[in-house]
């Protein structure tokens, strides 16, 4: 049991089934299915993570699991807030290619890329509209709390829950930008070694015939602070360089954002805190999203990861036997275990791809791009790891509305 400080010593409100803390994309999802469980939800918003005057220019890449799970909640953005990817072109250091096409998948796009300012609009729409669930701006006490606050939780620090971090070598540049060509919904990447070890990746954003995209740039840490301080149009001219001129000339369209990278994973996921009040209700936690888990974004995984959280947990609660408390940790731990294993999947794949592609050796660097051509020619295994990475609507779990 958990000792921690005066938001948890308290007893439970008998007003509210669930608090959740954190009132992102995850935070906010997490609430819509437990209220159409019948589920009274606190949701408690997060401090403004976007500096004053700076524009969002976060997108994300969603698979066929999450897309079903916000169009089930009616969330889902549509026209230039979605953009179908149908083609993923990479390219390595040394001449390797991979290419994934959703013609070759029998599915209608690998993966979508979605503006999230758009995405948050619907989510906040839908959540004033659920009379059962109440916007808070500080925490209520509740049978489960569930924190859904990010890597940098304060709850999950408040709790003493370790979390356990692998700090990368590098830093993610992410801006937007505008091209003479169309971006013709083809996604694209670049594992690159002419300045240190980098990952430069464009995606298509936009609509279906838009040329803008949203680039996330993963790079050393000097480089990174070097061209988010360089002049526009020379911060146009690497760009261009790095990328080959694919798309022909740039505009960069937004500011430029930079953080460190990381692979991180919370030592445990669910537990009790203790109550100052001896005769108290007992109350749980669980974590979910960025709170228990991040890894780099080379996958384009990170979101999908936690709406997986989100996914798993409904799914435990729903099928909870009628006698069990929200605040059983026998309950809990079938969400915990089902989704530990699934993450620490995903983050050894992307850690290891990391690895590998930041060795500098040439031999390393020959037989990398030798593997990477090799598996591009295997054609059954190659539709096996996209349709894992891209999950399926029968995997999906289906609320009632």
């Amino acid at each position: 049991m958990v000792s921690t400080s005066a938001p948890f010593a308290k007893p439970s409100d008998t007003r509210f089934d669930v608090c959740i803390r954190g009132a992102g994309i995850v935070g906010r999802s997490l609430a819509l299915l437990l209220a159409a469980q019948r589920l009274r939800v606190a949701l408690v918003h997060n401090p403004a993570s976007l500096p004053v005057g700076h524009s969002d220019v976060r997108a994300y890449s969603l698979n066929l699991a999450a897309k079903q799970l916000l169009t089930d909640l009616r969330c889902w953005p549509e026209g230039s807030a979605c953009t179908p990817i149908l083609k993923m072109h990479i390219e390595g250091d040394q001449g390797g290619d991979l290419d994934f096409d959703a013609s070759q998948q029998g599915v209608e796009a690998l993966n979508w890329m979605v503006d999230v300012p758009s995405l948050e609009k619907n989510l906040a729409a839908a959540v004033g509209f659920q009379p059962l669930i109440e916007e808070r701006n500080e925490p209520v006490s509740a049978p489960l709390t569930v924190i859904c606050e990010g890597r940098a939780s304060q709850t999950r620090a408040e709790l003493g829950v370790p979390f356990d971090v692998k700090h990368y070598a590098q830093h993610a540049l992410a801006c937007r930008i505008q091209t003479a060509v169309p971006h013709g919904q083809v996604a694209r990447q670049w594992f690159q070694n002419t300045h240190g070890p980098e990952i430069l990746a464009f995606l298509p954003i936009g609509g279906e015939a838009s040329s803008e995209w949203a680039i996330v740039w993963s790079l050393t840490p000097a480089r990174a602070q070097e061209l988010l301080t360089i002049e526009a149009d020379q911060f146009c001219q690497q760009l261009f360089a790095a990328s080959q001129g694919i798309a022909g000339n740039i505009q960069l369209t937004s500011d430029r954002a930079v953080w460190p990278l990381q692979l991180a994973r919370a030592s445990k996921w669910t537990g009790h805190f203790s109550i100052a009040s001896g005769g108290a209700p007992a109350q749980a936690f669980a974590l979910a999203g960025d709170a228990a888990h991040a890894m780099h974004p080379l996958a384009g995984q990170g979101l999908n990861v936690g709406l997986g959280d989100v996914q798993e947990l409904a799914r435990v609660i729903q099928a909870k036997e009628f006698w069990r408390p929200l605040h059983d940790l026998k309950l809990l731990r079938r969400y915990e275990r089902a989704r530990q294993s699934e993450v620490w999947a995903m983050g050894c794949v992307t850690d290891g791809l990391q690895v590998l592609f930041a060795q500098p050796a040439l031999p390393i660097q020959k037989i990398r791009n030798w593997g990477m051509s090799g598996f591009n020619q295997l054609i059954p295994l190659k539709k096996w790891m996209a349709r894992k990475a891209m999950q399926t609507p029968e995997s999906t779990f289906k609320s009632h509305f």
